[in-house]
């Protein structure tokens, strides 16, 4: 029997990059609203890998705390930190987003990219209290998540839950603004559009021609062949309508 495996492990497995619905746009257009500069401090939280937090300490030479559950992405974060040769910049650690081990006033800006959509209700606003206790006043949150635009998407939101083996919980694009304003952020905006996680498109601008052919070919080997094509046919045909969506909350 075939093992199951968390949808995001998964296709970092095959060699993804970028485990973000809607990829390099919706991160570029966070970092824009971000105003990052080298005296920024940042935390991002569910850091994976590191590629972002990476990207941001080549191109502003800011300081950040990468935090995340999983040893395995830590451990593969610290290696790419290393290779990039941004150590003094760049620092990871495990640790949970709903307890996080910092002071309140902490961060001018905090990341979070493709982790709340996994939260379940109270455990999604303890997250994002938390996010907005450890940030200073006039900081700015950064989120990339999964949304929809119809609210009859029940059964769908349960197929993707079975098809990236995670009970995933994502908002429509005004309930998840509505949430950050009911938190306590003061300015809330935000940016949607069709999710590119998986599109052929989408793969080839997040990851180029190179980076798609490794995933395609890892993808179709036998051990990976049934659960990748069950991804690639969910995300470009049975949940086409849904969205990602990228908000900037200011304390």
């Amino acid at each position: 029997m075939v093992k199951k495996e968390v949808g995001h492990n998964f296709l970092a497995r095959l060699g993804k990059k970028r485990l973000r619905p809607g990829g390099v746009t919706a991160t570029n257009w966070l970092i824009e609203q971000g105003q990052f500069s080298k005296d920024s401090k940042v935390l991002e939280v569910a850091c994976n890998m590191c590629t972002t937090s990476i990207e941001l300490a080549q191109t502003f030479g800011c300081s950040i705390i990468g935090i995340d559950m999983d040893p395995i992405a830590l451990d593969k974060a610290k290696q790419n930190i290393k290779e990039a040769g941004v150590e003094k910049l760049v620092q990871v650690q495990q640790g949970n987003a709903m307890k996080l081990p910092f002071e309140d006033n902490s961060f001018d800006i905090v990341v979070n990219e493709a982790m709340l959509t996994m939260l379940r209700g109270e455990a999604k606003e303890k997250a994002i209290k938390e996010y907005l206790r450890v940030l200073k006043p006039g900081g700015r949150l950064l989120t990339h998540d999964v949304a929809y635009l119809d609210d009859h998407m029940g059964s769908l939101l349960d197929e993707l839950s079975q098809t990236i083996h995670v009970n995933v919980q994502p908002l429509h694009v005004d309930k998840w603004q509505e949430l950050f304003k009911q938190l306590g952020f003061s300015t809330v905006i935000a940016q949607y559009g069709p999710m590119t996680l998986m599109s052929t498109p989408g793969m080839i601008k997040d990851e180029g021609w190179l980076g798609t052919c490794k995933i395609l070919w890892n993808g179709f080997k036998k051990e990976n062949r049934k659960q990748f094509l069950s991804m690639y046919r969910f995300f470009n045909k049975t949940g086409k309508d849904l969205r990602y969506i990228a908000v900037c909350s200011k304390k």
